[in-house]
């Protein structure tokens, strides 16, 4: 009774959706869930039911992340559902844990070899051996294409057909990289050490090539979840099904539309073809935003709904669950300087206005538009933080402290608590954790240091359960060797911990994250899309790069692109992914100065639909006021008038009807029924030239005059 009691109380709060994912029966289960919809709740909260229900044990589930954040997240939400034991890890933390554990049966006796936790240092030095001078950018392009290789399944001899195929932009001619690569490996093998992508490998052949070691594996792990399973490479889904051992007892969740991670070797078509690959597979879809305003939600919908190819085919429409809040912004400015300023004085106002820095984020295409933000902000006196690896991990501070505490881990006795090792080893580089500097540069080390000790101490909150048979599962306290691990994953992974400031991130680093306030910038053609996206498979991952930015908003957004790089230099177009606004407003120079400044903002404001509140980017649904999906209110009798008085028009001055107002405008107009001026020009598509032209005779037809009444007989003239 109590543990239905407990079982229940996990169905609490759920909505429809969230509650078909939970109670789907045991087998292939496939969880189709949009941005913000509660796929972590609805995932824990499954693994809890049927759990406290005991349709399972939670010893036997193995759930597998993509972040170690997500991972923490996972166990922390399990633990306060009253479910403790279950196995929450990345893909490479569960593959390195149990090759570590199988090592000594595995390699008869041998140690393991040691992990390299970057490529980059063998890459440059296989480079060397084929004839290539490659300095570190260089080499970690090479090193991302070998990964790309290893991650798919290739092998050395076949990456040149292999990259003919998908088509890869290779940083050298594809023989020359399959040389580098062949090389590498060598050295590897010489060298006795192994890459992240061969400890996966060894967990996969460890499995299928050892058949006690599979049965012990498989006893131990007979329930499986993968989340963001749109991001699922070959190599990952092959170690998957090692683990499965044909069993059907499989959860996934995923996104399509989030599917950013192509260039690496994910691949999507696992999670579109999952009801294919998996006979009789239950399918839920969540489409209850709870992350982010009504307007945002419009606004991604809009993005997405243009998609095309593959991914399409699962696309979700989300629904706002959230009160209305402020319209997504879309500003121009001259040049990128300018607009970097801009962001860096509304940032500035956020956090004076008491929005914590931490939750606002900048977020870019490419790693090289950091540049112009770090320099606007730190001008502006704003703390900022740049998201990825290539930035935390590689500071001389922090790979320092990294050295630091693997020397620790000889002198530190392996029962100390993970803080305490990691506070003591880093008293070797000077660090204390009651002696913060004043500020500047040595507060900035300081910190990166202290955000260390804070991911020891997330580390540390959950033990870890070796995988050794169901009898004899052993639980112990993560050590500073466990940690030092975790640091070589999180770097090669381009995982960092949190520091306070504003997030200045790439679209892909975003991915998994969201804040109140969100700057997407840069969006013009050449930077979004990239000019690298040359296939119609490439141009749609890059539109699914704008809608992850903008999922990430909860509540305030704002979209921004410069008109050339640098002052004065070359004009560029805004990105085709962006709301296609009436640019048009012929005659607000006649108008005056005034009428034009109001003509600008009309043409980067960023309309809702007056009955659901989403946001409107098609010309038609501007004018219209309102989704074409939404009911009409139309005033039938009206739009007949309007339609009379616009045919008497065109016929007097010879020109087609459309000339005078289309047919959205009259729809428009009588379905808004605008009382006064102000509502009028409001309609998208009336601007100052037509409301003088046009302006009183509409508002006499809309308060009921009859069209014989306001033009009898009368030839209308245009102004020349």
């Amino acid at each position: 009774m109590v543990v239905h009691s407990a079982a229940e109380r996990v169905l609490a709060g759920l909505d429809p959706e969230q509650r078909s994912a939970v109670t789907a029966p045991a087998g292939p289960v496939c969880i189709l869930a949009g941005a913000g919809t509660g796929k972590t709740r609805a995932v824990t909260s499954r693994i809890a039911h049927r759990a406290l229900t005991g349709d399972i044990s939670p010893r036997h589930v193995l759930a597998v992340t993509f972040t170690a954040r997500a991972a923490a997240e996972m166990r922390a939400r399990l633990t306060a559902l009253g479910v403790a034991g279950v196995q929450a890890r990345t893909f490479h933390a569960a593959a390195l844990r149990q090759v570590r554990y199988f090592a000594p049966r595995l390699l008869e006796g041998r140690a393991m070899p040691e992990l390299l936790d970057s490529k980059v240092r063998v890459v440059t030095l296989a480079a060397a051996k084929v004839g290539l001078r490659a300095d570190r950018a260089a080499a970690r392009d090479l090193a991302g294409e070998i990964e790309w290789a290893k991650s798919s399944l290739v092998e050395p001899g076949e990456y040149v057909v292999a990259a003919a195929k998908a088509l890869r932009d290779t940083p050298h001619e594809p023989a020359k990289v399959a040389e580098v690569f062949a090389a590498y490996e060598k050295l590897k093998r010489g060298n006795g050490v192994i890459d992240f992508e061969d400890m996966l490998r060894a967990a996969v052949w460890g499995i299928e090539e050892h058949p006690d070691v599979a049965e012990q594996v498989r006893g131990q792990y007979r329930h499986f979840v993968v989340d963001e399973y749109q991001d699922v490479n070959p190599l990952q889904q092959r170690l998957l099904e090692a683990w499965l051992g044909g069993r059907d007892d499989l959860t996934v969740v995923g996104d399509a539309s989030q599917t950013i991670y192509s260039f690496t070797g994910a691949s999507s078509s696992y999670l579109v073809d999952f009801p294919r690959r998996h006979r009789g597979a239950t399918v839920v879809r969540l489409v209850r935003d709870y992350r982010s305003t009504p307007q945002v939600v419009g606004l991604a919908n809009a993005v997405i709904s243009q998609a095309r190819g593959a991914e399409a085919r699962l696309r979700l429409e989300l629904v706002g669950q959230r009160p209305a809040g402020p319209e997504p912004e879309l500003r121009i400015f001259t040049d990128e300087p300018a607009e970097a300023n801009a962001v860096a004085a509304r940032c500035r106002a956020l956090v004076d206005g008491g929005t914590p820095a931490r939750e606002i984020a900048v977020l870019f295409r490419t790693n090289a538009q950091s540049e112009a933000y770090e320099k606007a902000l730190t001008e502006a006196e704003v703390p900022y933080v740049v998201q990825g690896a290539e930035r935390f991990f590689e500071r001389p501070e922090v790979r320092q402290a990294m050295v630091a505490l693997r020397a620790a881990t000889r002198s530190i006795p392996g029962e100390t608590p993970l803080p305490t090792a990691v506070v003591e080893g880093l008293s070797a580089v000077g660090w204390a954790p009651d002696a913060a500097p004043a500020g500047g540069a040595a507060r900035e080390r300081w910190e990166a240091l202290a955000a260390l000790v804070q991911l020891a101490e997330e580390y540390a909150a959950t033990p870890e359960v070796l995988p050794v048979g169901e009898a004899a599962a052993v639980e112990r306290p993560v050590t500073l060797a466990d940690f030092n691990d975790e640091l070589a994953r999180r770097a090669a992974q381009q995982h960092v911990p949190t520091v306070d400031g504003v997030s200045l991130a790439s679209l892909h680093s975003a991915k998994g994250l969201e804040w109140d306030a969100v700057f997407l910038v840069g969006l013009a053609e050449g930077t979004l899309p990239t000019t690298y996206a040359k296939t119609p498979e490439q141009v749609e991952e890059e539109r699914r790069l704008l809608y992850v930015g903008i999922t990430r908003a909860r509540e305030w957004l704002w979209l921004s692109y410069a008109g050339a790089r640098s002052p004065g230099g070359r004009a560029r177009r805004p990105s085709r992914f962006l709301p296609q606004l009436d640019r048009s407003g012929g005659g607000a120079e006649r108008a005056g100065p005034g009428a034009a400044r109001r003509t600008e903002r009309r043409r980067n404001q960023v309309v809702s639909c007056r009955i659901c509140g989403a946001t409107l980017l098609g010309g038609a649904d501007r004018k219209l006021g309102r989704c074409p999906t939404c009911p009409s209110d139309i005033d039938e009798e009206l739009y007949e008038r309007l339609r009379e008085w616009r045919q008497r028009v065109a016929g007097a001055q010879k020109v087609p009807a459309y000339v005078v107002f289309t047919d959205a405008t009259l729809t428009a107009l009588a379905e808004r029924k605008p009382g006064r001026t102000e509502e009028l020009i409001a309609i998208a598509g009336i601007g100052p030239r037509k409301l003088g032209l046009y302006g009183e005779t509409v508002l006499a037809l809309v308060e009921g005059a009859a069209v014989d009444d306001v033009c009898p007989e009368k030839t209308f003239e245009i102004e020349s």
